[in-house]
């Protein structure tokens, strides 16, 4: 079994109140969920306003499969107006 995990670090410009950061990351996130099929909350920085953390994880029996999600995901977030990335952290257990 093969576990691809991802945290990524997000800069929310839209947010001008905790309200709408979660409206954004909200959708972005149902959004990957549903056309990615893997697990993604908000793990850190849930009190700021324009910043998030948001960890992704997904199972697989093949690395080169949770490496190409995970780089689909990143690319899928990027392309997203609303928000940039600032840092990721991908891992591959």
């Amino acid at each position: 079994m093969i576990i691809g995990s991802c945290t990524l670090k997000l800069v929310i410009f839209e947010a001008n109140s905790l309200k709408d950061k979660r409206r954004v990351l909200k959708s972005i996130i149902e959004r990957i969920k549903s056309r990615f099929n893997v697990s993604i909350a908000e793990v850190d920085l849930n009190d700021k306003w324009q910043s998030a953390v948001i960890g992704i994880a997904c199972v697989s029996n093949d690395s080169k499969y949770a490496q190409s999600i995970i780089s689909k995901i990143i690319k899928f977030i990027d392309e997203d107006g609303r928000v940039e990335i600032i840092e990721e952290n991908i891992e591959i257990l």
